[in-house]
């Protein structure tokens, strides 16, 4: 159980930070980063949820995947294997990423094939969902890396960060009307004409 009396502990003012276990580390650290960009991609998430009035669904289901990012940002502050005797630690498990894929699956049905790529455009949800999804590439990068210098880590965590990047593209497609108000890439549109766009 969680339980936070105090919010400022002075802890962290020599620009250190401590985690589930182990010695402390520096907040440039490569696993503080990687934690740290999944809790930025849980904020985008919870901002895309201010537009969701109309979509209870869409709400619910990005509820759970700020719930399941917590639980993936306390897999990565874990690092090594549990002590003999301990009680196992939280890790993110491959039916949260299975889960992802069945919402993708779903969702996408309903969407007709593209032409193009899509720009980050369209409603204020869909535009909030593509910066989740950007985030989570950049949270998913990272912990490619990570795993390069720290091979203990949990592997589910990045499968469960590519398929959600993915569910984030599929959702601003739902966003924006099941892809009809859909922004598109016209590669090379102006680049023969200087003077377009005009205002």
């Amino acid at each position: 159980m969680v339980k936070l009396n105090r919010i400022y502990t002075r802890t962290g003012d020599d620009g250190t930070t401590g985690l589930v276990r182990g010695p402390r580390r520096a907040k440039y650290d490569l696993r503080v980063e990687a934690f740290g960009t999944v809790d930025e991609a849980n904020s985008f998430i919870g901002m895309a949820r201010l537009y969701t009035a109309s979509m209870p669904k869409l709400d619910r289901l990005l509820a759970r995947i700020q719930n399941d990012l917590f639980d993936l940002g306390s897999d990565l502050a874990t690092p090594g294997a549990d002590p003999e005797g301990s009680a196992p630690s939280l890790r993110i498990t491959p039916i949260q990423a299975e889960w992802l894929e069945q919402q993708i699956d779903h969702y996408n049905e309903a969407l007709k094939p593209l032409t193009s790529f899509v720009l980050p455009g369209g409603t204020p949800l869909a535009v909030a969902l593509h910066l989740a999804r950007t985030v989570t590439r950049r949270a998913e990068r990272l912990v490619v890396e990570l795993i390069a210098n720290e091979p203990d880590v949990n592997n589910a965590v990045l499968v469960y960060l590519n398929r959600l990047s993915d569910l984030m593209f599929v959702m601003a497609r739902v966003a924006n009307s099941n892809g009809e108000a859909d922004v598109l890439w016209s590669p090379g549109k102006f680049s023969s004409d200087p003077a377009q766009p005009r205002s």
